[in-house]
Parts: structure tokens; C-alpha cells; sequence
């Protein structure tokens, strides 16, 4: 009851103190976010005007060379000689990492890096043609092979080379490395006075593991903003979804170049050209992100430009802001909790004596009373209990005699049911074959006869060593075996014995499969056999066991219609008491509800392929020779049938030495 009061006030108190706490860190950290993302998306926007500034600054560069008149006068001329070194001057003092010049017709007649290379074509390029056809200039961010790279110089293709990455969440590539690189690029056509087109000279600045742009963008944004001796913020060049250009930073300490982007964010901006704002983990830490495509000049994306700011700083803020509310909550909670415990002691200390009776009297202890000290509820309460506990003394006295018996009487009575019960369904069962025998003798016996007669006389005509003699042998032999099962099973009704006769199971099991060969062959079953050759010969009457046999096979057969595997293992019992014969099948299997039916007469999941007869045949005549059929089985796996038989006829009863689990 204490308990409950205190409890009861402290729950007000810790919900108004939670839903309190939990307005105000999703407001706060709501807030923290939003403010977060907002500054993502200016930033990214900052990174972008930086990003194509850099571009006009190349485009300024090639513009800045192109309108030089002596490289037209050379042009028009064809004396190049006295250029090249103002080239070569130009390339290194711009910063460009390309600087060529080709004729009217885009062929390449010199390049200030690699001036060995001349005299092929770059008409082909996107940056040039679309220079050539406005007569003007053009820019823009542009894949270079690394065909065309080593055609500029071996170090820009060796270094546009790099190895991927593995990288987690990454979307898979069969690549283990990038050839090729990307590259800001500009051209512009040198006219001469006319207005012809006299030549394009064309420059570019490879972005492959150059940081200059990213620390630049990063400079500008950020303004070298720190938090616990990391960068805030990170700037990132993605050719298709790896990183070339970053100053992300692994745990190694080094750049995070070869790295690549997740799946999702490839996904959604160079699939499908749209921009990705989110949380998201970039190589090792969580950032919040946003990514933008880069396109060349024909708009196909082929990049990605990345900004992020750590969120390290934005989630340390809110869990402060967390811990404070939740510190305050639990402060209050254990201050109400002191001035609750001393309120309600008073209250709380006859009912925890009432509570201490109520334990004795459930434990059997009728005798036991509660001392009344008030007279106020409680002490009423006291009172009624004690009277009730005397009425209850009394009361049961007379049930526990009451009680011992009719548990005799029940007990009698159950013993009584459970063997009548068990009597009845042993004599449905024995009317059910009674009746299904009498039928068989009627209508199988006299076509058996007709049958074993003409084989005999077909016999007599036959000569000696015709091929189809032995053939009708085993016609007359089967013949008579269905005879001998017809009469076994009437046999089995009136519960006769069996004509036993020392044998070994490892040949009955031998001479069944030689029989039923053909079948086997027919329904492609591979069959195991794993016999003992030290079983001993036991009392058994073969042809009843070859039935039971023949029948626990033709079962097996018919559940792996498909084929399959069929094991047969003999072995003694562990105590040597019984020989068991094994046969496992990797068919369809029995389900739970079928498996107790199984043995009862006519019982058939066949549908009208089968009788119902074979295995309830089968379990009276393993009954009659005092052993036990047992079954295991799973669906879908198959089922183990387990013949056990007595080894010494009469020395230990059914049900013994069967300890091995199943």
C-alpha cells in the first residue's frame, strides 16, 4: 500500500517531468537539426559558386592565352616554333595541368606538357567540338580516359589511377581500380581577322587527388572551424560515386581517396540527378551531408560535389540538454520519494501484519490470529479476518476427509475405464480384420488357386531350361505367398500363433528385397543396407516377418515418389535383450496427426491406392511375437520404422531394454 501511494504521486510527478523533458529535446533538438540542415544546404551553395568559380578561372585562363596575336600569327602561319615556350610559360603560370592547341579542324598540333604527342584529333571531345561550333569558347567538367590522359603527360594518367576502396553500404563494382579522370575544362577558338576559325586552343586541370578545391571550399565555408581536434567541415569531389578529391580524413590519418559513396545517395543523385540532404556516415564518423551532381556540358551527371558537418558537435549539444532535463526529473522523483516513505509508514504497518496472517494461512497454518491494536478500518478488517480464518479451520477439516475419499473412488473407477477402454478398441480393431479376412477368402482365394493350378500345369508343359521356368517359379511362389498372407490374416483376427522357427533376420531381409527388386529398380531407390553379421538367430515365424518387412518397404517406396534412398540397419538392442531392424526412407514423411492412426485397420492416406490393411496387419503379427514397432518421422525429411523382436523367446517382455532414443 505504501508502495502504491508512493508510486502513485511519483508516476504524476515522473510523467509531468518526462513528457516535460521529452517537449523539450525534441523541440530543442528538432531545432538543433533543422539549423543543422539549413547551414548543410548554404554551404552546399557555397561550395557549388566556389566550385564553378574555380571553373571560369580556368575558362579565364585558356580565354586569357587564345586572344594572345602571336599565337594567331603562328596559326595563320604555320610556324609554331617561337609558342611553344610561351606555352609551356602559360600552362605553369596559370596552373593548368593541360594546355594544348589544335588547328581549325581540332587536330592537335602542339601540347605544352607532352610536346612528343601531336597530330591527333580532338574533335571528338565534347568541350572542344562545342567550341569549334559556337566559334567561341566552352567549359565545363568533362571524363577523360586514361587513353587520352597519357596522351597529356604518363603523371597525370598515373595519377587519375587509383585503387577502390571497399567501402561499407557502397553499391557493388566489379572495378578494383579507376583509370580514368575528371577534369574542369575549357576551349576557346583563335579567329583570325575575318572571323575565321584558325585554330582552338583547349587547357583543363585535373581534379584527381588534388585537394586545392576542397580546402579552398572548405577555407571559405568553414573558416578552419574545429570540434575535439577535428574538422567540422568536410569537402568532398566524387567522379561517379568515388571519391578523388577530399579532405575527409580515414583513421589512418589520410585522406579518404578511393573511397566511395553509399548506394543509397549514388541512388538518388548520379541515377537520378536530384540532390541528397541527410544524415549520413561518411567513411568513419556521422556527418550531417548534403551532395549535389556535377554534369558536363551536355548535362549528364558524372559527379558528385559533397559538403558535411560533423554531427558530433549537434548530438553533444542535445544529450547535454537531455541529461539536464532528465537530472532535474529524477531529482524531484527522489526528493517526493523520502517525504512518501515517512507519510505512509504509519499507514502501511498494520496492513503488512494483516499481509504477514494471509501468508501463514496460505501456507496451511489455520491457527495463526492477528493481534487487533485499532479500531479504526483496519482494526475491523483484523477482526473479520481472524473469524474467518477460525470458520475456515473448521471447514476444512471436514473437506480433507470429504477429499480422501473420493480420490479412492476415482481413482478406482479411472483404473477400471482405462482398462475397458483399452479392451473395446482392441476388439474393434480384431472385428475390423475379423471381417476385412473373411472378405479376402471370399473373393481372392479361389482366383489364387485358379492361378497356382494353371502354373503348375504351364510347369509341366515347360522344358527343361526354358528361359521363362524360372520366371513362373516366382509366379507360383508369389502365388502361394498371397495364399499364406491370406490366411495369416485371418489367423491374426482369431489372435492364432505363429509357427515360429529359428532364423536370422539379416536373411529375411536379403530374400525380401530379392523380391521386390523390380519395384525398387522401377521407382529409382537406392537402397543401404547395414547389417549386423553377428545377429543371432532368434524364434520367429519368416513368412508372417516377411510380410511385415514387405509391407514397412512398400510404404517407403511409395513416400519417395521421386526416388530416394533406402536404409535398412540390424543391429542387437544395448542390452542385448531384443533385435531391431531399421528401415529409413528419405521420402515425404508422416505428419504429427497421422502418425497415432497410423497402425489402426483401414486407416489410409493413400486415398484409394492403399487398404489401410498393411501396417495394422503388421503390428499384430510383431504383437504376437512379443516385440514392438516403433516410428519416427519428420515432413519433408522422411521416417524411420523400427522393428524390435525378442532375442530369447520368453526372457524379457515387451517394452523392456528400450532404451535407445528415437
Amino acid at each position: 500500500m505504501r508502495t502504491k501511494l508512493i508510486i502513485s504521486f511519483l508516476i504524476l510527478v515522473v510523467i509531468n517531468a518526462l513528457v516535460t523533458s521529452w517537449v523539450g529535446v525534441r523541440l530543442i533538438g528538432d531545432e538543433i537539426v533543422r539549423q543543422a540542415q539549413d547551414k548543410v544546404q548554404i554551404d552546399i551553395n557555397s561550395a557549388r559558386e566556389t566550385y564553378l568559380d574555380k571553373l571560369d578561372e580556368v575558362q579565364a585562363a585558356v580565354r586569357l592565352v587564345a586572344v594572345k596575336c602571336a599565337l594567331r600569327e603562328a596559326l595563320l602561319t604555320g610556324y609554331m616554333d617561337p609558342m611553344k615556350d610561351e606555352l609551356r610559360v602559360a600552362r605553369q603560370k596559370e596552373g593548368l595541368d593541360i594546355l594544348s592547341i589544335a588547328d581549325k579542324n581540332g587536330v592537335v598540333l602542339f601540347r605544352a606538357r607532352n610536346p612528343g604527342v601531336f597530330g591527333d584529333s580532338q574533335a571528338g571531345d565534347d568541350v572542344v567540338g562545342a567550341a569549334i561550333a559556337r566559334s567561341s569558347e566552352a567549359a565545363g567538367t568533362e571524363i577523360v580516359t586514361r587513353r587520352e590522359l597519357l596522351k597529356e603527360g604518363k603523371d597525370l594518367a598515373d595519377r587519375a589511377r587509383m585503387k577502390l576502396v571497399a567501402t561499407p553500404m557502397a553499391r557493388p563494382r566489379p572495378e578494383t581500380e579507376e583509370t580514368s579522370g575528371m577534369v574542369m575544362k575549357a576551349a576557346a577558338c583563335i579567329v583570325d581577322q575575318d572571323g575565321s576559325i584558325a585554330g582552338v586552343l583547349y587547357g583543363a586541370k585535373l581534379l584527381n587527388q588534388s585537394s586545392d578545391i576542397v580546402d579552398k571550399v572548405r577555407d571559405i565555408v568553414y573558416r578552419g572551424e574545429t570540434y575535439k581536434g577535428r574538422d567540422v567541415g568536410t569537402v568532398t569531389l566524387f567522379q561517379g560515386d568515388l571519391r578523388i578529391s577530399t579532405n575527409v580524413i580515414t583513421t589512418e590519418g589520410t585522406r579518404a581517396v578511393g573511397t566511395r559513396v553509399s548506394e543509397e545517395v549514388y541512388d538518388q543523385v548520379i541515377q537520378k540527378g536530384v540532390p541528397w540532404f541527410g544524415r549520413a556516415f561518411v567513411v568513419n564518423e556521422w556527418h550531417i551531408s548534403a551532395y549535389e551532381p556535377i554534369r558536363n556540358l551536355k548535362g549528364r551527371v558524372i559527379g558528385m560535389l559533397y559538403v558535411g558537418t560533423l554531427e558530433a558537435p549537434y548530438v553533444d549539444l542535445r544529450n547535454r540538454v537531455v541529461y539536464t532535463f532528465l537530472l532535474i526529473a529524477l531529482s524531484t522523483a527522489a526528493v517526493l520519494f523520502m517525504i512518501g516513505y515517512f507519510i505512509t509508514m504509519n499507514i502501511v504497518r498494520p496492513v503488512k501484519a494483516l499481509l504477514f496472517a494471509t501468508r501463514k494461512v496460505a501456507a496451511g497454518d489455520l491457527t495463526y490470529r492477528v493481534p487487533t491494536k485499532s479500531h479504526d478500518e483496519v482494526g475491523e478488517l483484523t477482526v473479520s479476518f481472524n473469524k474467518m480464518t477460525s470458520e475456515l479451520e473448521k471447514a476444512t477439516q471436514s473437506n480433507l476427509a470429504l477429499t480422501r475419499i473420493l480420490e479412492d473412488k476415482i481413482k478406482d473407477k479411472t483404473e477400471e475405464l482405462e482398462e475397458a477402454q483399452d479392451q473395446l478398441v482392441r476388439s474393434e480393431k480384431l472385428s475390423s480384420l475379423g471381417r476385412m479376412a473373411a472378405g479376402i477368402a471370399h473373393e481372392i482365394n479361389n482366383p489364387l488357386t485358379s492361378i497356382l493350378i494353371n502354373s503348375h500345369l504351364m510347369e509341366e508343359r515347360l522344358q527343361t531350361g526354358e528361359a521363362c521356368a524360372e520366371n513362373l517359379k516366382l509366379i507360383m511362389d508369389e502365388t502361394s505367398r498371397c495364399s499364406t498372407i491370406v490366411k495369416g490374416l485371418l489367423e491374426f483376427s482369431r489372435q492364432t500363433a505363429p509357427r515360429k522357427g529359428p532364423a536370422n533376420l539379416n536373411e529375411v531381409v536379403s530374400r525380401t528385397l530379392t523380391l521386390m527388386r523390380s519395384q525398387i529398380l522401377l521407382h529409382r531407390v537406392n537402397v543401404d543396407l547395414e547389417l549386423d553379421q553377428e545377429l543371432p538367430e532368434i524364434m520367429v515365424d519368416t513368412n508372417k516377418i516377411a510380410q511385415v518387412f514387405t509391407n514397412i518397404i512398400l510404404n517407403a517406396i511409395d513416400a519417395m515418389r521421386d526416388g530416394g534412398t533406402l536404409t535398412i540397419a540390424s543391429r542387437m538392442s544395448p542390452g542385448r535383450h531384443f533385435v531391431e531392424v531399421e528401415f529409413g526412407d528419405t521420402g515425404c514423411g508422416i505428419a504429427k496427426e497421422h502418425i497415432g492412426r497410423i497402425f489402426d485397420p483401414f486407416y489410409t492416406t493413400k486415398g484409394t491406392k492403399g487398404t489401410g490393411l498393411g501396417l495394422a496387419v503388421s503390428y499384430g503379427i510383431i504383437e504376437q511375437h512379443g516385440g514392438e514397432i516403433r516410428v519416427h518421422s519428420e515432413v519433408g525429411k522422411g521416417a524411420v520404422f523400427t522393428v524390435q523382436l525378442p532375442a530369447h523367446s520368453g526372457t524379457v517382455a515387451p517394452g523392456e531394454d528400450r532404451a535407445r532414443p528415437r
